[in-house]
Parts: structure tokens; C-alpha cells; sequence
């Protein structure tokens, strides 16, 4: 369908619209137009995607004069595909009613591990050694080195690319990281580097977060994309999280046995170049003394990680006398990696601030601040004078210069913990120094100050009004939309008791308590007796869920329930949880039925969707807050009281609500399905909690729901069950309209300027 909004002709490529895709894009062009940051909540399964990709192409197409490109960043490979797959329906929409007016390059960008097509590189076991695998095939004084000896090996399909790069263009379209594959292999050109130079002309780019919120691959990435561009962050619920972690580091022992090995290493090969290739050191070393930290501007095969400190915060200038020779530097990074370990010798927890550490640091070891900032370009400059292609291994190494490098950048904003064991297990030493960043606003600061508008959206973004405060912007619109429904067809109850009227609850004291944990295994065998299809168990955390099944394995609980469905459990293996997933799958196809325990905060929580028969009731045992005595959250906490003024049980509570209506919100994927969410503890009860959930949930949650045992949520389960397997009005043309055709569009517009005039 085809329709107005204000000045902007919307391409939307499905007949029908619903009226809170509508609102969306109205509230969606009103940022645009203000050229400002705006935050969107939206139900889930209400077709967020094409939504914001609809209007944001169509107010492209409507500006040719001033064209302002998409950048849209997922968190996972399988919502980028997903994300692509909608645009690429959309593009053929706009093809048909506007020819080659409506071209766009839009493209897909990963890692290497996702996009390289030579076997011998893609075939090793992670992302760091595939990127090593590509650089001793790719780098500049490799390839250098092949022209001369043919027997060096080198990449045949960066080869070819190279050699028609200049004039390389990619035909116009959308391409999945498979088209990108396919367009690769018919040409025999690398689609990793060919995807990495049209970045800078596409019209649409889908990436991860990462490439815009982590400085040292956002600086190689990100650096040349225009001002005048619209950023999306989908799924953002946990945005506050990813741009803390983008500037946090973490040394145990092995990362200091590890950084020793590479200083050896890189010792062996600085004599091993002063009897071979002096002038290299000397070419090196008066670049320094020029003021030049890198070698201008280097091939796109070279560029490692880019600096982990922000764009503003990178110093300008030569890089210090005293570490500008590569063997002082060297003995340099021997004194920090030794005063470190000694740091990690302790039997006592210690916490400090960056400025003492750094002052510490210079009395102790004699670096100064001046000479930590610049650690990170040393390195990167060591190692391209030592032309070291094998970067997997010198990971280590690389962690403790991004370490220096941020704590001689930042006063503020940071802590340095040193934990000499886990809370958890106090008999097993494991000591760990963490620099934990505080203050997430940090890492997206660059990113509002640079382009035009920033979009933030999810389905979880309750309460809305903590997300400015939290990343420290002004958004120019903040709105927060219902599900516009025909049916009732979302059932969120609280469950405070069992049938015995014990209160149930996760609360420390209680979660152990043997008739909590009766109880909530009564409440699951009398759900699944009543319950057809799949049902999700959200836990706590893994060593809940592990003694609660453990629990009602002893009692027979356990078997009672896989009477009536097969049990599969999430584990912290990756593997392991996608084979559980897919026979949970299977086990509902056929009709057996199943129950699925996973975790809140999981990999399943984030990214899985049980839609239709693979989730009908969705249960979250007790309330997820974080581990509220670790010490990093702590630090955080008293962080945001001083800096925000925010309170340190509002924001426990903001995060714990916002990762329980994540969990829940799996089961509803569209409008023609139907769920029922159970949240299993007393303290949902209260209205300082309950509160905090989206208003798309809270809508439907009856007062006569908010206070329930057992026998009485079956009860109230088998009547929406009954009520779900009548026939219903799925356009809601009897009462209020849950689809709006381009008729019902026009109609609406016109009655608002009859009320204008």
C-alpha cells in the first residue's frame, strides 16, 4: 500500500497497516524532521522492522536533494538477516511503483567468520583465529613478499579484488550475508573486503552494535560514515549494558602469562630485525619523533583494532621519548605487566579510582599518565614494523595496552576491582582485575554528537523516562505504544501463592525454602496437565534453575511432569542449547507437547522466539535482579546515585522488570497469536514493581489477576484456553480496527484536517 504522511509518500509493501505501525512512523518522521534522537517502545510481533524501514527509505526517496543514509544495528547475525530480508521485499515494492527511482544499495556487514569464502581461512574454530588466518594471507608485506616468491600463499580472491577494487561497485540491491557469499563466489572477489569498502556508499547498512558502540572497531569501521545519516539500534532494551561493556577490561593471570609470551616473542623479533632489516626500527622510530603514531593511512588488510579510547579523547601528538625506541618500550611493558601481577597478589578485594591507580602505577613502576595513553599506538605501530600477521595470539598483549591506554585516558566514570576469588566459590583462588566502566553514556556520546538522529527501540524500554538518564541525552520524541487488539488474546497473570497458600517467591530467604520450591513445581505439573503445545520456564539465574530441578527430581516432581511433555534445559553451552531447542521444536510439531527451562538474561531470553503452538504460557519463576553483592554492579550503582541521581533500588528494579518482560514477551510474535504469561513471585504484586512493565502488557493485566494461588491461575488458564478456540474477527471490522487499509488511511487524514480548518 501506498499513503501520505505530511510532505513524505510512504512505501509500505503488505495491504494492510496496523494502527500503531501508523503511529509509529508519524512519531518516527517527527524526529527526522527535528533532527533530533528519539526512543520508541513498541509490542513486540506489531512489525517494528518494516516499519521504521518503510518510512525511513520513503523520507529518502521523498529528499533526493539531501540524501540521508540508514545505519541499522542489530545484536545478533540472525536479527541482521531477518532485518535484511524484510528490506529486501520492501526494496521490490518500491521497485514496482517507482522503476529505477527507487535503486538503493543496502547491505550487510559481519565478521570475517560470516562473510570470508576461502576454505582454508574460514575453517578455523573462532572469530580471532579466522581474522589471523585472513591478515597472513592478506597483509601488505605478505602479499609484498609473494610477488616475489610465488610459493608465499596469498588469498586468490582478495587478489582479484584488488586488482579491479578502484572500480569495484556493486550492483545496485539488497544483499543478505548470503547474497554477499554467492556475489563473491560467481566473481571471485573477496565479499569481507568488497563489503567493508561499499559501507561507505550504500544507501542502508546492517550491522552490529558493536561496530558503532566499541571505539576499536568502530575507529576502522565506522570513522568515514557521514553526519547526515539515521541510526537505529533495534532491540535496545540492553543498550546501556553493551556500551559499558565496550569500555570495561578484564586481566586474570593467564591474560599476564599470555602478555609475557608476546614480549618475548616480539623481543626475539626486534633482534632478529636489527641484524637483518635495521633501517626498519630507524624508519620507525623517526616517524615517532615526526609525530607519527601510524604509517599514514594503511591498506585495509593492516588495520587491526582501532584505539580503545573515544574519537575526542585521543591525544593528538608525538608519542613519548622514552617509548619510542622498541625495546624500551618493551621493558616498559614488562614493568606493567609486573606491577599488575603484583597487584593480583592479594588475599583482600581492592578498589580504586583511575587516578590513584595511575598514580600508583607511576610511583611503583615509574609510567607516568602521558605514557599509558599512548600504549595502544605503540603497540599497533610495534607491530606493523614487525609485520606480525598471527593477531590471535597476541590477544593478550593487546588487553593489557587497551587497559593502560583507557585508564591513563579517563579519570572519571571508572573503577578498578581487584577480586582475588569468585563470591560464589571463595575456596577456588582466581584472581581478577576488572576496569569497569560506570557510565554508559561514555560510548554512545560520539554517536549522538555525530549523526543527525538516533533511534532507539525495542519492545522493553519501560519506564521509558530512565533511558535519557542513563545515556545522557535530550530525546526530541519519547513514546511508549499499546497492541491494538481484536481479541484479548494476551493473559498476564501473578502468581503470589501456592494452592497450600505459602507465598512463593525468589527472595534470598525464601528461594531455598522447600515449600517455595514445591510449589512452584506443583504449579508447572498443573500447567502442563492443562497447557496443550510448548511451555517456557524462565529461571533466575543457572544455579537456581539447577538446584530447583535437582529439587523436584529427589520428590518426583520431575517425572510427574514428563508424563504429560518432555523437558529440555538451556545450558551455558552454545551447542548443546541449539540441539535442546531444536527437539523442543520437533516435540511440539508432533504434538507431544514440551516445556523449555531456560534462563533469564540467557542467550534464549535475548534472541529465541516461541511463537504460535512453541509457546503457549510462558512462566517466570520469581524476579531477575542482578547478583545485587557483586562488586562491579556496587561501583556502578553508587556511580549512577552520584552522577544521575539515581536511586540505587530503582534502577535494580528498572533492570530486573526490563529483563522479566524480555523473557515473556517471547510468546507473543504476532496479532493472530495467543499466550499466557505467569509471573511466579509475591513481589510482582506490588505496585512499585508491577509499574515498571510495559504499558502493552500492564493493559491487559486484570486486577482480578494480581493476586493468585495455583488452583486459581489453572482455573483462569482454561477459560482464555476456551475462549482462544472460538472464532474470531481478525480485522476487528465489528468494533475497533486492528487493520487499516489505505482507505481507512485517507479517511483518518482528512477527518484531521477537518478538525485543523
Amino acid at each position: 500500500m501506498k499513503f501520505q504522511i505530511e510532505d513524505v509518500t510512504v512505501y509500505f509493501p503488505y495491504d494492510n497497516i496496523y494502527p500503531e505501525q501508523y503511529g509509529y512512523m508519524v512519531e518516527l518522521k517527527r524526529a527526522l524532521d527535528a533532527r533530533g534522537h528519539c526512543l520508541l517502545e513498541m509490542p513486540t510481533g506489531t512489525g517494528k522492522t518494516i516499519a521504521l524501514l518503510s518510512l525511513i527509505t520513503s523520507y529518502a526517496l521523498s529528499k533526493p536533494s539531501n540524501p540521508i543514509k540508514l545505519i541499522y544495528c542489530t545484536r545478533t547475525v540472525h536479527e541482521m538477516e531477518k532485518t535484511l530480508a524484510e528490506l529486501k521485499l520492501l526494496h521490490n515494492y518500491q521497485l514496482q511503483h517507482l522503476g529505477s527511482n527507487a535503486r538503493m544499495l543496502a547491505i550487510g556487514l559481519s565478521s570475517r567468520k560470516n562473510l570470508c569464502i576461502n576454505p582454508s581461512v574460514v575453517s578455523a574454530e573462532n572469530r580471532d583465529s579466522v581474522d589471523a588466518a585472513c591478515r597472513k594471507l592478506t597483509a601488505s608485506w605478505v602479499r609484498e613478499l609473494a610477488a616475489e616468491n610465488p610459493n608465499i600463499p596469498t588469498c586468490e580472491f582478495f587478489e582479484n579484488y584488488e586488482k579491479v577494487s578502484s572500480d569495484t561497485i556493486l550492483p545496485s540491491g539488497v544483499y543478505t550475508l548470503q547474497d554477499l557469499r554467492a556475489f563473491g563466489k560467481q566473481k571471485g572477489w573477496c565479499p569481507y573486503f568488497l563489503a567493508r569498502r561499499m559501507v561507505q556508499c550504500a544507501n542502508v547498512v546492517v550491522y552490529s552494535y558493536q561496530y558503532l558502540l566499541d571505539p576499536k572497531v568502530a575507529g576502522i569501521i565506522s570513522k568515514e560514515m557521514q553526519k547526515e545519516s539515521v541510526v537505529v539500534f533495534d532491540e535496545a532494551h540492553n543498550i546501556d549494558n553493551v556500551c559499558i561493556e565496550a569500555l570495561s577490561v578484564s586481566v586474570r593471570h593467564q591474560t599476564l602469562e599470555g602478555a609475557t609470551r608476546n614480549i618475548s616473542r616480539m623481543s626475539q623479533e626486534i633482534e632478529r630485525l636489527k641484524a637483518t632489516d635495521a633501517g626498519r626500527l630507524r624508519a620507525e622510530y623517526s616517524r615517532l619523533v615526526d609525530g607519527l603514531a601510524q604509517r599514514g593511512d594503511l591498506p585495509i588488510s593492516d588495520a587491526w583494532l582501532a584505539n580503545p579510547a573515544l574519537p575526542n579523547d585521543i591525544l593528538k601528538e608525538a608519542v613519548p621519548g622514552n617509548i619510542r625506541r622498541a625495546e624500551h618500550f618493551l621493558s616498559v611493558l614488562r614493568r606493567l605487566v609486573q606491577y599488575i601481577k603484583g597487584r593480583l597478589d592479594t588475599e583482600n578485594v581492592e578498589k580504586e579510582g583511575p587516578v590513584a591507580f595511575v598514580a600508583s602505577v607511576s610511583a611503583q613502576a615509574g609510567i607516568d599518565q602521558k605514557m599509558l595513553k599512548f600504549f595502544y599506538d605503540r603497540l599497533h605501530s610495534l607491530m606493523m614494523t614487525l609485520e606480525i600477521t598471527d593477531t590471535d595470539e597476541f590477544l593478550h598483549i593487546q588487553t593489557i595496552c587497551d587497559f593502560a591506554t583507557l585508564i591513563g585516558t579517563y579519570s572519571r566514570g571508572f573503577s578498578i576491582i581487584i577480586e582475588p576469588f569468585d563470591e560464589r566459590m571463595p575456596h577456588i583462588p582466581d584472581p581478577v582485575l576488572q576496569l569497569c566502566c560506570h557510565d554508559a553514556s561514555l560510548a554512545i556520546k560520539p554517536v549522538f554528537e555525530r549523526f543527525q538522529s538516533v533511534v532507539i527501540t525495542s519492545g522493553t524500554l519501560s519506564p521509558i523516562d530512565l533511558y535519557p538518564r542513563l545515556l545522557n541525552f535530550n530525546p526530541v520524541v519519547s513514546r511508549s505504544f499499546t497492541m491494538s487488539l481484536t481479541r484479548d488474546c494476551i493473559c498476564p497473570m501473578v502468581l503470589t501463592r501456592g494452592s497450600d497458600q505459602l507465598p512463593v517467591s525468589t527472595k534470598y530467604d525464601l528461594r531455598s525454602d522447600p515449600g517455595v520450591e514445591k510449589n512452584y513445581g506443583k504449579l508447572l505439573l498443573e500447567m502442563v496437565s492443562v497447557v496443550p503445545d510448548g511451555i517456557v520456564c524462565f529461571f533466575v539465574s543457572y544455579s537456581y534453575m539447577d538446584g530447583i530441578v535437582n529439587s523436584w527430581h529427589e520428590t518426583g516432581l520431575l517425572k510427574e511432569i514428563m508424563q504429560h511433555k518432555l523437558v529440555f534445559i538451556e545450558t551455558q553451552d552454545v551447542v548443546e542449547t541449539t540441539l535442546a531447542l531444536d527437539n523442543y521444536r520437533k516435540a511440539c510439531d508432533c504434538g507431544r507437547g514440551a516445556v523449555f527451562f531456560s534462563v533469564a538474561r540467557g542467550k534464549v531470553a535475548e534472541g529465541i522466539d516461541f511463537d504460535r503452538h512453541y509457546g503457549r504460557l510462558v512462566i517466570m519463576f520469581g524476579v531477575p535482579f542482578q547478583y545485587t553483592l557483586s562488586r562491579i554492579l556496587l561501583a556502578r550503582l553508587e556511580y549512577l546515585r552520584d552522577t544521575f541521581q539515581i536511586k540505587e533500588g530503582d534502577f535494580l528494579t528498572f533492570d530486573a522488570l526490563r529483563q522479566a518482560a524480555q523473557c515473556v514477551g517471547r510468546v507473543i510474535r504476532s496479532k493472530a497469536d495467543y499466550g499466557m504469561m505467569i509471573f511466579a513471585d509475591k513481589r510482582y504484586s506490588r505496585h512499585d514493581k508491577r509499574s515498571k512493565l510495559p504499558g502493552w502488557i500492564l493493559s491487559h493485566l486484570r486486577d482480578a489477576h494480581l493476586n493468585l494461588s495455583t488452583d486459581m491461575a489453572v482455573h483462569i488458564a482454561k477459560e482464555f484456553l476456551r475462549r482462544m478456540a472460538q472464532p474470531y474477527d481478525k480485522t476487528g471490522a465489528l468494533g475497533k480496527k486492528t487493520l487499516l487499509s489505505e482507505a481507512d488511511l485517507e479517511k483518518m487524514a482528512n477527518t484531521i484536517l477537518m478538525d485543523l480548518f
